[in-house]
């Protein structure tokens, strides 16, 4: 059994109490703050949220007493969509990017995802797991404790099982949890340009085996113009829905194709990207309370617009946040960094903000029972940061904030360096 840990006067303690759900609209604002807060954690749980001295009949001579002065509690934060594992990086794609390539021209010419793909094929488990890991790392340290990771760079049976493998891994072996996600409808590989419904058929294949496996909840696919179609992408899905998968959809990112819509059609837990979506669209998702998953990080790099979240929530969406963490489009795990993208350039407000990382991405992964607030019953996962308010924490932007991080009552993450020992 774990001892139990208290961490007392927190100058800003922030719950995201309320009903386990996506929080939509104007609820995206309440967030509730507790001044001079206390957490009382038993075998990893919380036992107890509350303010004052009231902490103090739960100590015992096993107790671990923190002292919170001066610091912002928040969760833990939820990365929501990652594409955690793959081999090499695309650093040499920034100079086409520079001379005016998009992102689809740069596909179309053997780069991008395909190129990714080569260098996942080419790694071993071994070189995956490690670099993967140096990432979640690397998130940790940022106040990440739950990941969701697609596979999506092998697009070939053998490979797609490799990367969920050691994502499978790795949730095992690292503080942070991770969902798996099936992509094998990420990219048409080159050997099938001319035989598009052989490589849909052969992506169908795959599902039941990774079902069988118990490799990926979910399955996502590249819904775009020039890769996936509303058809396509549906045939897909609706055959993993049959399996059991619960679904996501990368939608509208460069072209608005119906993809938000099809996710409504089809129960998707999140639509994902969303930088083109039309108003009608957007007042679907909110009829549906599909998670609207937007990526700021990836219209930072790519130069590109902004998904419209202020919109989005205006119109009663339930937005969450995420990295897009990937080597082509997002090569960055910053998730503060992900925040003060949101709110300065989709003018989101800071407590929006906070509730599209905790409560919101929780439900994104499904997990929102477990996670995404800090309420008695819940997994003690905890980040402490060197603020002195909420607000500041999205106004000094570019630099971690981070000062301790806990993964179930133990901590992982003390001064932004990670203090965990591995499981073997």
């Amino acid at each position: 059994m774990k001892n139990d840990l208290i961490i007392f006067h927190i100058s800003h303690l922030v719950t995201l109490s309320g009903e386990n759900a996506l929080r939509c609209g104007k609820d995206m604002r309440n967030i509730e703050i507790i001044k001079n807060g206390y957490v009382v954690i038993k075998d990893g749980i919380i036992e107890e949220v509350s303010s004052g001295e009231g902490y103090q009949e739960y100590i015992t001579e096993k107790t671990q007493l923190v002292d919170g002065s001066g610091l912002l509690m928040l969760p833990g934060f939820v990365d929501s969509h990652t594409h955690l594992v793959h081999g090499g990086s695309r650093e040499h794609e920034l100079k086409m990017k520079l001379e005016g390539y998009s992102y689809l021209e740069i596909l179309n010419q053997g780069g991008g995802i395909l190129n990714t793909v080569k260098g996942t094929k080419a790694a071993s488990f071994n070189e995956l797991y490690e670099k993967a890991k140096k990432s979640l790392d690397i998130m940790l340290t940022h106040g990440v404790t739950t990941v969701e990771a697609k596979s999506g760079y092998g697009l070939e049976l053998d490979t797609e099982v490799k990367q969920l493998e050691v994502a499978k891994a790795l949730s095992k072996n690292h503080p942070i949890d991770i969902v798996s996600t099936f992509m094998g409808a990420h990219a048409l590989p080159s050997e099938y340009r001319n035989n598009k419904a052989e490589y849909l058929k052969k992506v169908i294949e795959m599902l039941p085996i990774i079902k069988a496996n118990d490799l990926a909840d979910y399955c996502d696919v590249f819904c775009e113009e020039g890769v996936f179609s509303l058809e396509e992408s549906e045939l897909i899905l609706s055959s993993a829905k049959r399996l059991g998968f619960k679904l996501k959809i990368h939608a509208d990112e460069m072209v608005a194709l119906g993809g938000a819509t099809l996710a409504c059609k089809l129960g998707c837990t999140s639509a994902d990207h969303l930088m083109a979506t039309p108003d009608e669209e957007i007042k679907c998702l909110a009829k549906h309370k599909v998670v609207a998953n937007l990526l700021p990080a990836t219209s930072f790099n790519l130069n590109k617009a902004y998904a419209r979240g202020r919109v989005m929530i205006d119109n009663g969406c339930g937005v969450s946040l995420s990295s897009d963490y990937n080597p082509g489009s997002c090569p960055s795990e910053n998730l503060q960094f992900v925040m003060q993208l949101a709110c300065l350039k989709m003018k989101l407000l800071p407590e929006e903000v906070i509730t599209a990382v905790t409560i919101n991405g929780a439900c994104a992964v499904n997990k929102e029972e477990q996670i995404g607030s800090i309420e008695v019953g819940k997994y003690a996962d905890l980040v402490l940061f060197a603020v002195p308010n909420l607000e500041y924490l999205i106004y000094h932007f570019g630099v971690n904030h981070v000062k301790d991080v806990y993964k179930r009552g133990e901590l992982v993450v003390s001064n932004q360096q990670t203090v965990y020992r591995e499981e073997k």
